[in-house]
């Protein structure tokens, strides 16, 4: 997978999200596993934005199955931060695409990350990757 830029002018999309309390831990930072459920949000709103949303995707039988996650944790989040998650498809090819992520604060790079999706049916079946998902991922070097 691609690694992701800091440069927030570089992504498509941008999803703002604002930390609940309930997801500090102990030191009163964000624990490290909410920032999967943050890219999630992120991702759905985006595919929302582009007309295909993951509702109606599942209800034509194509779900995007998670295989990698990588997050790189630079900064602490804290309770009632508005976090900004900018991402983007930074790769596809027939059967899987990865996304990448940078987590700001303002201007402020708090983490980057990278996730990998397999396109499966209803069975968990690898089909081929929609058109549309195709066309949004960089071409090639």
């Amino acid at each position: 997978m691609p690694e992701p830029s800091t440069s927030p002018s570089d992504f498509p999309f941008s999803h703002r999200i604002r930390v609940r309390f309930s997801e500090t831990d102990a030191m009163g930072i964000v624990h490290h596993s909410r920032y999967l459920p943050y890219l999630e949000e992120a991702r759905v709103a985006y595919l929302r934005h582009v007309g295909h949303p993951y509702s109606s995707l599942r209800d034509d039988g194509v779900d995007y199955a998670v295989l990698e996650a990588h997050v790189t944790y630079r900064k602490p989040l804290r309770f009632d931060d508005v976090v900004t998650v900018h991402l983007m498809v930074s790769a596809a090819s027939r059967a899987s695409f990865s996304m990448s992520y940078l987590v700001t604060i303002d201007d402020e790079i708090h983490a980057t990350a990278r996730t990998m999706h397999g396109c499966v049916n209803a069975e968990g079946r690898p089909i081929r990757m929609p058109r549309w998902l195709l066309d949004m991922a960089p071409a090639p070097d």
